[in-house]
């Protein structure tokens, strides 16, 4: 188990170094001086020089990057150039949203899903799996940000049971969750339709294994047999899904955080780029980057965890 995690966490840094490159590259070649889009049109070129030079921008390349890594490695994301605070500070709070937000949506997706993925698989081929799958694809088409608009328009204007945007903070958690409850939904509902498909088609991949027949044999009936044999090994696709989605719940939740006007990491990338605010855009990027990364490196573990021959394969 050593020896792998060793391995793993290599891999991590490695992947963590080129991702930086490619973010501190990519955001280099984009066009504009935020310099000059900070000062306008009409800028003095002496002003405009010594805007420059207190963002670091007249250093070269080379020199920014690592000054930008290695502050990033002692916790300094660096200043923000439209906000003059600490980027560390912005993600602190936006952070506080999206966090949370992503963590629901994730709670509710699979909360849905591992019922109705069960449900599907234990009725293969009859009305109550036609049924799910039917209400799955359903899911996974409707755009998100339709079904948000939807639930404000139900839920928030109509019935009035939730707010219809803005967040009020976590000083008063029980309005601060329902404030976060629609957007949590509207995220979950694609998510969810997507994780039940994945989990039925596993499970019915189970159930074809000879100790699900024996479970049967035993007199186990089909929804039996799987949620107590069969689900283990089927969740390792699963976990998988589940890792990739929570990275996405947590830095692409950029459109719903517009329909609820929430002040998350999404919506702070979205203002950074409008602004060119680049060690902004460059630092959150390179954090959500992290944590995708981390996420895998935890869905890795669970493989580990939920299947012992991948860990002894990975090690050997």
């Amino acid at each position: 188990m050593m020896a792998y995690l060793v391995k793993r966490l290599l891999s991590l840094a490695l992947s963590l170094l080129a991702a930086s490159m490619v973010i501190f590259a990519v955001v280099e070649i984009a066009p504009g001086d935020p310099a000059a889009f900070m000062l306008g049109i009409n800028a003095q070129p002496d002003t405009l020089a010594a805007l420059r030079a207190e963002l670091d921008l007249d250093m070269a390349a080379p020199a920014r990057y690592w000054h930008w890594i290695t502050g990033m490695m002692t916790g300094d994301f660096g200043t923000s150039y439209t906000y003059r605070t600490p980027v560390a500070d912005l993600v602190a709070d936006r952070l506080a949203v999206s966090l949370p937000l992503a963590v629901i949506a994730l709670m509710l997706a699979v909360g849905v899903a591992i019922p109705a993925g069960l449900f599907a698989a234990a009725r293969r081929g009859r009305a109550g799996d036609l049924g799910v799958m039917a209400a799955a694809q359903l899911g996974v088409a409707i755009p998100n940000f339709w079904f948000a608009m939807l639930l404000v328009l139900v839920f928030a204007i109509t019935w009035r049971l939730f707010p219809s945007g803005g967040f009020p903070g976590w000083d008063d958690p029980l309005a601060a969750l329902r404030a976060l409850t629609l957007p949590a939904v509207a995220l979950a509902l694609p998510q969810a339709a997507i994780l039940a498909r994945v989990l039925r088609s596993s499970l019915i991949d189970s159930a074809q294994e000879d100790y699900i027949r024996t479970a049967r044999a035993k007199g186990l009936s089909p929804g039996q047999a799987l949620r107590r044999h069969g689900l283990r090994n089927a969740l390792i696709p699963v976990l998988t899904l589940m890792g990739l989605q929570f990275s996405f719940l947590l830095a692409g939740a950029i459109i719903i955080e517009q329909v609820f006007y929430l002040p998350g990491l999404g919506r702070l990338i979205f203002q950074a780029i409008s602004q060119r605010d680049l060690i902004t855009v460059e630092s959150v990027t390179m954090l959500l980057v992290f944590a995708v990364i981390m996420v895998n490196f935890a869905t890795d573990i669970a493989y580990a965890i939920v299947d012992p021959r991948l860990r002894r394969r990975r090690a050997a």
